[in-house]
């Protein structure tokens, strides 16, 4: 099968969708599949032989972030040319209503069509706001996938129609196998995230981070992540500094020792998630997990059964279950026992297994149905600079 999968985001900057589509599109080469990758990327950005730049993206404010996103003319032209070029059987966008590249290659593309969203936003005014521009491209889609209950939710409330529920997936036995590292182990908690995107929920570590060197000074937190370490330590008291250590970005393999690794993962992200990525990661290496009680964080980690839970942005709760679990040694293990067991349905095995599927569904009618463009499409893509010939 010949597979054109868009990114929206810029593949020079990770994240937790370009790290899907890229698990995805590897999964399904290793099938012996044929896929190719449209996102955005700066020119000097090493691509793997299966991705295609888009040019350049620009940062836009988004969903309590900063995306990386690609959208013009220059884009239009692009996106036309990979289409015509890959001559795919299937076209899988994800993020179709972000104004990026799914955008476009839904209004320009023929064929079956696949959507993935992975945005949880209950109060999305401007999703709301753009709904007449952007349904003339989703009717054109042929079957939408949500990561998770809260993002169909999402799709559900302003866009209408309805998804079926894929999550993301992980590499499990990546993280189970790897070695950990004898200077990230003894007495250590761990964060992975951007340092200074507030929904990571960093500064509710740090503000945690006090009452739990006092009942247990040995404690060391380990951060990896880019931003900036000076101003992340400026809440804390000089002398408690020196307990955290920065290890700036790390390489996938780095990331699955220092999960491996770390007694407890922590997660004290904020809001503005539909999934929880890093958990399915963290339990794939056995490490405990303490993460706030968001809606997706607790599917993820099954209510609480998978890892443990304390109140969002709750800095005493979650500095009281810290201590408690880390003085515990039994209740680790029971979770890295039940976690390890939970993730087993978040590997791409079963993940991939199940996109494919919609894959062959899709494809499979797309003979019987030839969707003709209606005169609001037309009209779009003229203005776009993407009108057929």
């Amino acid at each position: 099968m010949r597979i054109g999968i868009v990114c929206p985001y810029s593949w020079d900057v990770p994240g937790g969708v370009q790290f899907h589509i890229r698990d995805l599109a590897e999964y399904f080469l290793r099938l012996g599949h044929e896929v190719s990758v449209l996102a955005p990327a700066d020119d000097d950005t090493p691509l793997p032989p299966y991705v295609v730049s888009a040019g350049r993206a620009v940062p836009v404010p988004y969903n309590g972030s900063v995306a990386r996103l690609n959208f013009g003319f220059l884009s239009a032209a692009r996106v036309r040319r990979w289409l015509h070029d890959g001559r795919f059987d299937v076209i899988h966008i994800h993020e179709p209503t972000s104004p990026s590249l799914g955008l476009l290659a839904c209004w320009a593309a023929q064929g079956p069509i696949v959507a993935t969203f992975h945005t949880s936003n209950p109060r999305s005014r401007a999703m709301i706001a753009a709904y007449s521009i952007l349904q003339a491209a989703l009717e054109k889609i042929s079957a939408r996938i949500a990561v998770s209950e809260y993002a169909r939710r999402t799709l559900v409330e302003h866009l209408g129609g309805d998804a079926v529920v894929i999550p993301n997936g992980v590499d499990v036995d990546f993280f189970a196998r790897a070695e950990p590292r004898p200077e990230w182990q003894g007495d250590t908690i761990g964060f992975v995230g951007r340092i200074d995107e507030p929904r990571k929920g960093l500064p509710v570590l740090m503000k945690a981070l006090p009452k739990i060197l006092a009942a247990r000074p040995q404690t060391r937190l380990l951060v990896a992540g880019r931003g900036d370490e000076k101003e992340a330590v400026e809440s804390l008291p000089a002398g408690l500094r020196p307990r955290v250590e920065f290890l700036g970005m790390v390489s996938d393999e780095d990331k699955a020792r220092f999960l491996r690794s770390v007694d407890l993962y922590i997660a004290p992200n904020t809001g503005g998630e539909s999934f929880g990525i890093i958990l399915v990661e963290a339990m794939s290496a056995g490490a405990p997990v303490l993460a706030s009680d968001l809606d997706a964080f607790a599917q993820v980690l099954d209510q609480g059964a998978a890892g443990e839970l304390f109140a969002n942005e709750d800095a005493d709760a979650l500095a009281e279950a810290a201590v408690r679990l880390l003085g515990d040694p039994e209740r680790r293990a029971e979770l890295h026992t039940r976690g390890s067991a939970h993730v087993r349905r978040f590997d791409w095995s079963t993940v991939g297994a199940d996109i494919l599927s919609v894959y062959e569904t899709v494809t499979s009618g797309a003979a019987a149905v030839a969707p003709e463009d209606d005169e609001r499409t037309t009209g779009l893509l003229a203005r776009l600079g993407l009108a057929r010939d």
